[in-house]
């Protein structure tokens, strides 16, 4: 049935959408957020004069 090739696709694609979404959405939430360290890190700084 030619008439019924449009539907086809269009579920072909929902179902191909579909399982990416939900591959990118586990993949996005399965990682544990990194824990903050509690040592500071301190930014060296250089005064310099500038003479012009």
């Amino acid at each position: 049935m030619p008439q019924m090739m449009p539907m086809e696709w269009t579920m072909l694609y929902i179902t191909f959408l579909a399982t990416f979404l939900m591959f990118n959405i586990m993949n996005y939430f399965i990682q544990s957020p990194n824990t903050q360290t509690k040592t500071k890190k301190t930014i060296s700084t250089y005064k310099i004069n500038w003479k012009w």
